[in-house]
């Protein structure tokens, strides 16, 4: 892929958020016991993430995640992602604020679910099993970082890379996150 471009690395693009989410049916069970379970049997969801969750949702940063910004958002890793799966995501009020994701979120009951392999997904929608550098170029640009360099790519992979293989996998990604 060439810097500046503005259609993900792959051939098999991923359209709609319900899309993504109807390939969670093929997931193996290693995912879901490796996920950390709240007081209810759900997947265990800390404060802190909700929040870092919100800051990244909320790009006015104006404690408000509107259609326009979690669009906007998840359209970076959801190429044509349609405005009913957005609106799916949102509350009655057409906006979400922190508490209410925490109380959504807290308190949940889902099972057999790991949201660290989705979120992985949308960085690996070909299913090669690793984060292609392709990918992150495009990710960083549509973040607004610019075009990176090899050396910047070297750094970060260099960094996620716990496994010290020269790529990121699922480990490598859930490493980063804990």
């Amino acid at each position: 892929m060439q810097a500046g471009s503005s259609s993900p690395p792959t051939s098999a693009r991923r359209t709609s958020l319900s899309q993504s989410t109807s390939r969670r049916a093929s997931q193996t069970d290693t995912f879901a016991t490796e996920v950390p379970q709240n007081e209810f049997g759900g997947v265990l969801v800390t404060p802190q993430q909700i929040h870092m969750a919100f800051q990244f949702l909320d790009v006015d940063k104006k404690s408000r995640v509107t259609l326009e910004n979690l669009r906007s958002r998840l359209g970076i890793f959801y190429d044509n992602m349609s405005l009913k799966d957005v609106r799916l995501l949102l509350s009655e009020e057409g906006e979400l604020t922190e508490e209410y994701l925490h109380a959504l979120l807290l308190p949940n009951e889902v099972k057999n679910f790991d949201p660290v392999a989705e979120a992985f997904k949308a960085y690996d929608p070909e299913e090669t099993g690793f984060i292609s550098r392709e990918m992150l170029r495009y990710v960083f640009e549509r973040l607004g970082y610019g075009a990176l360099t090899e050396d910047d790519l070297d750094v970060l992979i260099s960094c996620a890379d716990a496994d010290r293989d020269g790529r990121i996998n699922l480990a490598d990604f859930r490493a980063m996150l804990e």
